[in-house]
C-alpha cells in the first residue's frame, strides 16, 4: 500500500517556530516532502504573522492557502509550576488554537491532519504501563489538570470529525520529550530543561551544589524530539485507523489517538544524577522536598504504534549526552544561534 500522504502536497506546520515544530520540518525535509521543486509548499507562520487564538484570522489563512497536510505542534506548554499559575490560559488558549485550526483544516480541503496531544491526557491513577484505553477512566493529576483537559478536547473532536463527516484527523500522545529548542525557563520549564540548566550552569559557574525540585522520585519517560517528528511522519504515511489491519482497543474498535513513547523509563534522581556525570559537575545534589513531585509515574504503553513499524532510536543517555553537547557549543561558540536556548541564562 502507497503512502497515505504525497511528496507534492503542501504542509502546514503549526509551531514551526516550537522543539517539536523545528524537528517535524526536519524530518520532512530529510524525507523528501516541502521540496519546491515537486510543486510543494511547507507553510510556517509566525505569531506575528497568524494569531492562532483568532478563529476568523486562522479560517481566512485557510481559506487562501488551503494546506493538504496540517501538522499541529502549536500548544501553550509548561511545568508543574507553570501549569499550577496559570490554569485559565492553559486550557483557554490551548483550546482556541485546537478548535481554529482543526475546524478551519476541515472546511478548507485538508486531506489529512495529525494533532499532537501529551500523556498528562491519562488519568493520575493508571494501569501501568498507560494503554490508550485509560484515557478518561478516572481523575487527573491536579497540577496539569488545565492542560490536560484541553488536549483530551482536542483529541475527541479529531475523533468527532473523523467519526461524523470522515474528515481524515488522526493523533499522537507522545511522553515527555526533550531537544535543544526546549523551554529552559527556571519557573516554567518540564524537568529534564531545568535539570540540565541547572548542572550546565552549575558546572560553568563552579557551583558546589544543585538543588533540585521535589524528592527525586518519581518516574519519567523520556523521548527524543528527532524521534517525535520521524513518527509523526510515519503515522502520517502508514496509519489508516479505518484499515482494519490497524491497531485497535481491547475491544475491537477503531483508535483514533496512539501513544508514543521510548519504552525508557527512569526515577528524576537517576536522570539527575545521569546529567551530573555527563556535564561533569562533581558537586553535591540537595532535593527540595517543599516542591510537589506531580505524577509519579507515566510510562506509556506504545505497542500499538510499533506495530505499525515505528520504532524509537536514539537513547536517553545518548540523546542527553548530544544534547548537552549542542547546548555548550551553543553557549560558547554560536552566540547567534542562542534564540534556540529560550531563557537559558
Amino acid at each position: 500500500m502507497g503512502n497515505l500522504i504525497s511528496k507534492t502536497d503542501s504542509i502546514f506546520v503549526a509551531g514551526h517556530n516550537g522543539m517539536v515544530g523545528e524537528s517535524v520540518i526536519r524530518a520532512l525535509k530529510n524525507k523528501g516532502y516541502c521540496d519546491k521543486k515537486n510543486g510543494a509548499i511547507l507553510y510556517k507562520q509566525s505569531r506575528a504573522e497568524l494569531d492562532l487564538t483568532s478563529y476568523e484570522k486562522v479560517y481566512t489563512w485557510f481559506k487562501q492557502n488551503k494546506p493538504k497536510v496540517v501538522i499541529m505542534a502549536a500548544a501553550k506548554v509548561g511545568g508543574i509550576f507553570a501549569n499550577n499559575k496559570y490554569p485559565f490560559e492553559f486550557i483557554s488558549d490551548n483550546l482556541k488554537i485546537q478548535q481554529n485550526i482543526i475546524e478551519s483544516a476541515w472546511k478548507n480541503g485538508t486531506k489529512r491532519l495529525l494533532f499532537l496531544g501529551s500523556s498528562c491526557i491519562y488519568p493520575k491513577i493508571s494501569k501501568l504501563p498507560i494503554e490508550e484505553e485509560e484515557l478518561l477512566s478516572s481523575h487527573l493529576e491536579k497540577t496539569n489538570e488545565s492542560y490536560a483537559i484541553a488536549k483530551i478536547a482536542g483529541i475527541k473532536l479529531c475523533e468527532a470529525l473523523r467519526r461524523q463527516y470522515k474528515f481524515d484527523a488522526i493523533s499522537l500522545m507522545p511522553t515527555n520529550l526533550y531537544g535543544l529548542k526546549d523551554n529552559y525557563h527556571s519557573e516554567n520549564s518540564h524537568v529534564l530543561a531545568a535539570l540540565l540548566k541547572k548542572f550546565i550552569l552549575a558546572k560553568k559557574n563552579k557551583f558546589k551544589r544543585v538543588t533540585c525540585w521535589g524528592t527525586g522520585k518519581p518516574m519519567r519517560e523520556f523521548l527524543h524530539v528527532d524521534d517525535l517528528a520521524e513518527a509523526c511522519i510515519h503515522v502520517l504515511e502508514k496509519w489508516n485507523p479505518d484499515d482494519k489491519y490497524a491497531p485497535k482497543d481491547k475491544f475491537g474498535k477503531k483508535l483514533y489517538y496512539l501513544n508514543v513513547g521510548s519504552g525508557e523509563e527512569l526515577s528524576i534522581k537517576k536522570i539527575a544524577k545521569l546529567i551530573a556525570k555527563l556535564t561533569n559537575f562533581s558537586g553535591d545534589i540537595i532535593w527540595d522536598n517543599s516542591k510537589p513531585d506531580g505524577t509519579f509515574r507515566k510510562n506509556l504503553d506504545n505497542s500499538r504504534i510499533k506495530s505499525l513499524g515505528w520504532y524509537p532510536k536514539i537513547s536517553l543517555e545518548s540523546g542527553i549526552k548530544k544534547l548537552i553537547e549542542e547546548i555548550e557549543e551553543t553557549l560558547t561558540k554560536s552566540p547567534n544561534n542562542r534564540d534556540s536556548l529560550k531563557n537559558f541564562d
